[in-house]
């Protein structure tokens, strides 16, 4: 491997492609070829994100939530706050999350966690954690 590796957005993989109007969501964690930690940017338009749907928690993996612009609104348990530009949220692996845009402007946020092999393993979804 080499020294470094520089990965644009647009190489970056969208998990969000096949959603139309829910934004993007980056992962830059392969193309980057990280070894220890994991990489997402995502782009939030107004209306988007867990509300309504399902929460989720981890068995192991701590996740880490920077606001880079706008503002979201973070549910953790049945706490709710909102968390704007500049702030960051950790998420211990058993506390069951999800974040959403009430805003009525683009958010844009940084996840950053410790890379998992078997993501899909480690996360338990949690149905109706967030009713409208």
């Amino acid at each position: 491997m080499s020294d470094y590796t520089r990965l644009t957005r647009a190489d970056a993989t969208d998990w969000m492609a096949d959603y139309p109007g829910f934004g993007e969501m980056r992962s830059y964690t392969d193309g980057l070829e990280a070894e220890q930690v994991a990489l997402t940017w995502r782009l939030m338009p107004p209306g988007t994100g867990g509300r309504g749907s399902y929460g989720h928690s981890h068995k192991t993996q701590e996740e880490l939530v920077l606001v880079v612009r706008g503002t979201i609104t973070v549910k953790v348990g049945d706490e709710v706050f909102a968390a704007g530009a500049g702030d960051a949220v950790r998420f211990a692996p058993e506390a069951v999350r999800s974040i959403h845009n009430d805003s009525g402007e683009e958010a844009e946020i940084v996840l950053i966690s410790n890379r998992s092999t078997d993501t899909a393993a480690d996360a338990t979804q949690v149905e109706d954690f967030w009713p409208e």
